[in-house]
């Protein structure tokens, strides 16, 4: 019997996760319990938390998804908090999968990274080979160190414990559950947010930046379909990215003039170049994946979004915002 500990689990990747392997057509498989944590379940900073969910669960796999994560502002305001409580929740939980496993340490640790971490300066598309080869956007240097060192540390437990620890590093994702934030979220749960109020009190939309920057966007089902792809099939401490194809790549006005064509907003669309736009561009490429999975169809942009929005519509009482 398997059992799939998921950190993170009630956030916007473990959520998805969850309707994947539990909801309609669903892909768990038999003989797996899944269980979703949240931080409900225990502080996974504090080294006593994480050891007493790990021996309440005996998990034999681990999809690590906690992480202390905002866009561009929250990560310039707090570099030192959002690498301090990463390391810390990365070390505890590598360490609890080495040591409190079912078998005595688990079998499969999935944890994920970011493209954000990649260096600033250098040559697109970024593949896995490219991780440190260079420092980080300054803007979000804390987190991007922070998890460059879960990279590091899969292949140090692999070779000296003889773990099975890798990393999915995905492109952006936005869907069903995400952080709305105007101040702390993504950016597309944050433009879905500012229009929604621009829409509400007849006010303009106003996007931070020149919506020039380019990024690669992932519709969080995706995502949730291919990390449990990883977490069975994937075994190889060196990191794999999976995102949609380098064609996809948006600009940021194309997807807040999508966010305002979904929320049905017809006023001033207005772009605040008085504000940081952050790197320019991080276009990843996606060929170690491809080669693996050649036929996976990713759900496009102005689909995603429309779904996206229709969820945020629909739960806006309650969702994270």
């Amino acid at each position: 019997m398997s059992v799939v500990l998921v950190t993170g689990g009630s956030g916007l990747v473990g959520s998805a996760i969850r309707a994947y392997v539990e909801g309609p057509g669903a892909a768990c498989a038999s003989g797996e319990t899944w269980v979703f944590l949240s931080s409900k379940d225990g502080d996974l900073k504090v080294r006593a938390d994480c050891e007493a969910i790990f021996a309440r669960h005996r998990p034999t796999h681990c999809i690590h998804l906690a992480a202390k994560v905002g866009g561009l502002f929250a990560n310039m305001r707090e570099k030192v908090e959002f690498y301090r409580e990463n390391i810390m929740m990365n070390d505890n939980v590598m360490e609890c999968c080495r040591l409190h496993g079912r078998d005595g340490k688990v079998a499969k640790l999935v944890s994920y990274l970011s493209t954000c971490i990649f260096p600033d300066k250098t040559s697109y598309p970024i593949d896995e080979t490219m991780l440190h080869a260079g420092p980080p956007h300054p803007s979000n240097e804390g987190y991007a160190y922070a998890k460059r060192m879960v990279d590091t540390m899969n292949r140090a437990y692999t070779e000296e414990y003889g773990c099975n620890f890798t990393s999915i590093i995905p492109t952006n994702i936005y869907g069903p559950s995400d952080n709305f934030s105007i101040e702390n979220g993504h950016v597309i749960p944050g433009l879905i947010h500012k229009c929604y109020i621009a829409k509400r009190d007849n006010t303009p939309f106003v996007i931070w930046g020149s919506g020039t920057p380019l990024r690669q966007f992932m519709y969080s089902s995706d995502l949730a379909e291919l990390t449990v792809w990883v977490m069975r099939e994937y075994h190889s401490p060196d990191p794999i990215i999976v995102s949609v194809d380098e064609s996809a790549e948006v600009s940021i006005k194309d997807v807040a003039l999508s966010v305002a064509k979904a929320m049905k907003f017809e006023g001033e669309v207005v772009f605040d170049s008085s504000k940081a736009d952050g790197q320019f561009k991080k276009t990843a490429g996606n060929k170690k994946l491809r080669g693996l999975r050649p036929d996976f169809e990713f759900i496009g942009i102005e689909e995603g979004i429309q779904k996206a929005v229709d969820w945020f519509n629909a739960n806006y009482e309650t969702c994270r915002k």
